[in-house]
């Protein structure tokens, strides 16, 4: 835990027994970091969980591997801290993998409809390799014209994500690759 502060100085200067965070420098990605999750996120830890980790990109960190092997619950809340880290480092070049996701953990992802918004890896070395070759390039897709799956409003997407429907007010998620779906 004591390196925590040396390679994000004032890291351990706030801590919450629910939710224990260790970070290691991630060798071979620029940028990169690998932090641990130990305990779970809920909505009464989550701004602790999202105040630590803004600090690690304030520090320089925008590659980021969240080892949540330990990880034994997340909650709706603390899956939007995740969401909100991917929206803080995208447009700086970084990008998120969640490496070895407990079932349960993965549960709540996918019910939620945010599985296909991350990067979720099995091993170290896949996540590595993920960063070293680059996300996929998704600048030929967007912006995307398509019609509602429900009502058929041609609707336009800028990027990939989760939106309503202007006319069924339907919820639609768009992935990398341009495909839509409900959600």
């Amino acid at each position: 835990m004591g390196n925590n502060n040396n390679l994000v100085p004032g890291f351990n200067d706030e801590r919450d027994d629910s939710l224990k965070i260790n970070l290691e420098k991630l060798n071979d990605v620029d940028n990169g970091l690998i932090i641990y999750l130990n305990g779970y996120i809920d909505t009464y830890n989550s701004s602790f969980f999202q105040k630590r980790i803004s600090k690690v990109v304030e520090a320089g960190f925008i590659n980021l591997v969240f080892n949540c092997a330990s990880l034994n619950y997340v909650s709706s809340t603390g899956i939007g801290s995740f969401t909100a880290f991917l929206k803080m480092i995208k447009p700086k070049g970084g990008d998120i993998v969640l490496l070895e996701i407990q079932p349960k953990v993965y549960e709540v992802f996918q019910l939620l409809g945010f599985s296909q918004f991350f990067n979720i890896k099995d091993s170290m070395s896949d996540a590595t390799q993920f960063f070293k070759q680059g996300a996929p390039v998704a600048d030929s897709i967007f912006p995307k014209i398509f019609s509602c799956p429900v009502c058929s409003k041609r609707l336009k997407a800028t990027k990939s994500g989760r939106f309503r429907c202007s006319e069924c007010k339907s919820i639609l998620a768009i992935d990398q690759q341009g495909q839509v779906f409900l959600g």
